[in-house]
Parts: structure tokens; C-alpha cells; sequence
């Protein structure tokens, strides 16, 4: 029963396979082999954009942070929720990677930026002229750090806002699968057709063992892209280990039915919660975190019975009244099974 992230579990079997497969023989290095080259040419395929450039690395803060440094200064501004992972989780990354630039944190429920709230950040931006960080860019993390989604709709609306200003936008799509099929969208809807001008496209927390690809829609900034990447001692040498790990990811729609997976998983980790009596839902469950809050007597029990998870803040104690509610971040994944989840509703409900 472990919930405590989609991080925590192991690599799907069929992308395991594609790694062994490739270990057979010698091949060019530094993204140089034919199995790259593929890769490339399905996700523009996938994205329905043939134009676009596609770069891998191994981690998720890479992607974003490599991704920012190329669409904003270093005394421009990165407008941001202030719960999105660029800010909360990266240890300052896209800071040190774009030499300087300043998040700017915008709110809006469930880890979304509101639409006014994002317009009134960028205009308050940058009046001081010289004396002030300028406007730079947007990012949008799909889907937020709260288990929610951006809609197309949203996206748009949201780009329109940068658009307005000049501004270019950036997805943080660690879980993007996760958020497009929640959406019933395809991925051009979600990104570029909705005015994404880079996407951090995520593979670890979805089944992969260690790799995203960042797309960048507008071809004219790649080169830059690709100085940073080496710069920042993100270009594998052995890089058909990346990409045999995201060939496998997409072939036969793989990465979209892992993503069902633990997106109906956390659905009925949701539902079975909804109707625990002193349980509540403190986010829309709409990918695969759940957010609840339930009586601290039942978090004893559940995590001496063997569940996996983290509170929510982390700074909340088990020591305490028992009927007190305490906040918890569940986290299904490509791995996640009914019985898991059965199990652990067990133990809250005593």
C-alpha cells in the first residue's frame, strides 16, 4: 500500500524490456542513433507538429529548468502558482539555470492559477522600469502539485493572458498523461493549439525508469536549447537509453493506458474515501493524487497497518487528539492495484 508517490514505483515492464533490447551491440553516442531519431519523429508525429524540435534528459527538473532558461532573461519574472513544483520542489533549479530570473507566485484553487490573478501579476510587473525584475515568461504545471487539471480552455485562456503581454508559456507536464486523458484532449489541444510554446514532457512518474522530453514548438529556439543542455551536463552519453525508454513509452499508446491506469485508480481511491464516514475530499481528484483529510486515529492506524504516504503539509503530527483531522497526499501510479486500495480504505474505516 504505497502511496507515497507514482515515483515510488518500478518501471513498467514493457519499457524494462526496451531497455535490455537496447543494450544489444555499439551504437552512436550523444543522441546520435538511429533509435533517437525516432523518438524525435513520433513525438512531433504524436503532437501533430512536424516542425517542433524534441530533446531528452533524465529528470524532470532538467526539463524545466532548461526549458525556462531558454524562453526568459535573468532579471525577467517566471509567473507561476505558488504551489507549482518549479517553486516548491526544484531547490531553486530554474533560478540557477536561467541565471537569476525571479518567480513570481500567482493563486488560484486547487494549485491552478487563476486567470485574474495571472493577468494583475504580469501587469504589476516590471512599472519600475530598471529598478524592477521585467515581465518574462509563464508556466503552467498539468497537472498541479493538488491533483488537479487544466483544460484546454484553461490553457488557452491562460496563454491568451501571456499572449497580451508577450509573453512565451511553458508546461510543466510531469504528469501530462496523467492530465490529457483526463481531459478526453489529444496532445496538440493540450499544448500548442492552446499557445504552449514548450512542454516538459514527463516519462519517470509514468512508468518510465528515468527520462522527459522537452518540446519546443518553435524550432527557432532549439539551438539554444541543445548548447544548455550539454552546458548543464544533461546530454547522456549513452542516449539510446533514454530513448529506448520513450520509444517503448509511446508504442501502441503505452504511456496513455499507464496513465488511465492510475488515474482510475485515484478515482476510486476517491470514491471509496467519499463515502468513509469523518472523510473528506480537500482537491478535485481529477488525475491520480488524492487529497483528503480524515481523523488522525485513522492515519495511526492506517500507517501501522502497513499504507504509505505523506501528510499534507508534513509539518502536521501524528501525537495529538484522535478525532482531529489530518491532511494526506495519496498518489496512484501505473502500478497501483484495487486490492491496495481496498486494503487501505479498510484500515481508515477501522
Amino acid at each position: 500500500m504505497n502511496f507515497a508517490s507514482d515515483n515510488t514505483s518500478g518501471v513498467a515492464p514493457q519499457i524494462l524490456a526496451a531497455l535490455g533490447r537496447a543494450n544489444a551491440g555499439h551504437v552512436p553516442s550523444y543522441g546520435a542513433d538511429p533509435l533517437t531519431e525516432a523518438v524525435e519523429a513520433e513525438i512531433r508525429t504524436i503532437f501533430e507538429a512536424p516542425e517542433a524540435r524534441v530533446f531528452l534528459v533524465a529528470t524532470g527538473t532538467a526539463a524545466n529548468a532548461l526549458s525556462c532558461a531558454i524562453l526568459t532573461d535573468p532579471w525577467a519574472a517566471i509567473f507561476c502558482h505558488r504551489n507549482a513544483h518549479i517553486e516548491e520542489d526544484e531547490c531553486g533549479a530554474p533560478e540557477f539555470f536561467t541565471g537569476g530570473s525571479k518567480l513570481v507566485l500567482v493563486d488560484g484553487e486547487h494549485a491552478k492559477m487563476a486567470p485574474e490573478a495571472l493577468r494583475r501579476a504580469i501587469a504589476h510587473t516590471g512599472r519600475g522600469g530598471v529598478h524592477n525584475v521585467q515581465r518574462g515568461m509563464v508556466s503552467i504545471t498539468n497537472a498541479t502539485e493538488a491533483g488537479a487539471v487544466y483544460t484546454p480552455d484553461e490553457v488557452a485562456q491562460l496563454s491568451e493572458i501571456a499572449r497580451d503581454f508577450h509573453l512565451p508559456v511553458h508546461m510543466d507536464g510531469a504528469r501530462f498523461a496523467n492530465a490529457l486523458v483526463a481531459c478526453d484532449a489529444s496532445p496538440a489541444e493540450m499544448t500548442w493549439r492552446a499557445g504552449v510554446d514548450v512542454l516538459s514532457f514527463g516519462g519517470t512518474k509514468n512508468g518510465c525508469m528515468g527520462v522527459e522530453a522537452v518540446v519546443i514548438f518553435d524550432p527557432a529556439r532549439a539551438a539554444e536549447f541543445e548548447l544548455r543542455r550539454k552546458r548543464a551536463g544533461h546530454l547522456f552519453s549513452k542516449h539510446r537509453f533514454l530513448a529506448a525508454q520513450m520509444a517503448s513509452y509511446l508504442e501502441g499508446g503505452l504511456w496513455l493506458n499507464l496513465a488511465r491506469h492510475a488515474n482510475a485508480m485515484a478515482a476510486r481511491l476517491a470514491e471509496g474515501l467519499a463515502a468513509t464516514p469523518g472523510a473528506t475530499l480537500v482537491h478535485p481528484p481529477q488525475a491520480n493524487a488524492v487529497f483528503t483529510a480524515f481523523p488522525r486515529a485513522a492515519h495511526i492506524r492506517a500507517q501501522a497497518g502497513g499504507a504509505q504516504y505523506y501528510l499534507w503539509p508534513f509539518d502536521q503530527s501524528l501525537a495529538g487528539p484522535p478525532e482531529e483531522p489530518l491532511v494526506a497526499r495519496l498518489v496512484c501510479s501505473w502500478a497501483t492495484t484495487e486490492a491496495e486500495i481496498d486494503a487501505f480504505l479498510a484500515l481508515v474505516r477501522g
